[in-house]
């Protein structure tokens, strides 16, 4: 299965380092970030859990919860997340899914056959409270990920959900945001009193609406 922006995402059923959880009933109306290891005990991944730890209130700010996946065992996981909280000098205070039987892994297209058969690639997906894919980034096995990207691609999804804006290469909360094409300058002087910059007439730019 292959899962494109804007589809549903399927619920599914699995076992985690806190239980049972049933994916839809546990991300209730909130955002969510899934990403997926490789395996447990892996050096990267060690560093990313202990990351997400730490920036779990940035998360919940967003009213975003997070979740990982490996395809080891609860037992497995729980002495890894010791090793983590020792080795990151955090806690980690989320579920870690433990996709034994690759169901999830193969339900969300995590399984890459050219890369490596037996492991799952290392995924993001925000998805929304309407359970929609919003955004997938794939990384290979030696590149950490930079979970501060990703923490910015969730503020962007929600600003331009409500406005009509875009944000432009590099945006940070706070900076000026691009008008989007289908909004005529007229109506958008109205919309963001803030003022328009029209630096090409399909290229303007307004203040952050909702500062």
């Amino acid at each position: 299965m292959t899962l494109q922006l804007g589809d549903t995402v399927p619920n599914f059923t699995q076992q985690s380092s806190q239980g049972e959880i049933n994916f839809y009933d546990w991300a209730g109306d909130s955002w969510v970030v899934l990403f997926s290891h490789p395996a447990d005990y892996t050096p990267v991944c060690t560093t990313e859990l202990g990351e997400v730890a730490k920036l779990k209130p940035q998360f919940e700010k967003r009213g975003a919860k997070v979740i990982a996946l490996s395809v080891d065992d609860v037992n497995s996981h729980q002495g890894w997340i010791s090793d983590i909280n020792e080795t990151q000098n955090t806690q980690v205070n989320y579920p870690i899914l433990a996709d034994v039987d690759q169901a999830v892994s193969n339900l969300y297209g995590m399984i890459h056959p050219n890369a490596n058969a037996k492991l799952t690639v290392r995924t993001v997906f925000v998805i929304d409270p309407n359970k929609k894919l919003r955004l997938t980034i794939t990384y290979p096995p030696s590149t950490g990920r930079n979970f501060d990207e990703i923490l910015r691609t969730i503020d962007s999804l929600q600003l331009t959900d409500n406005y009509g804006v875009a944000t432009p290469v590099n945006w940070k909360e706070g900076e000026d945001v691009v008008v989007v094409p289908s909004i005529p300058t007229e109506e958008a002087k109205q919309r963001f009193p803030k003022g328009v910059m029209e630096i090409k007439p399909y290229l303007r730019m307004t203040p952050q609406p909702d500062r």
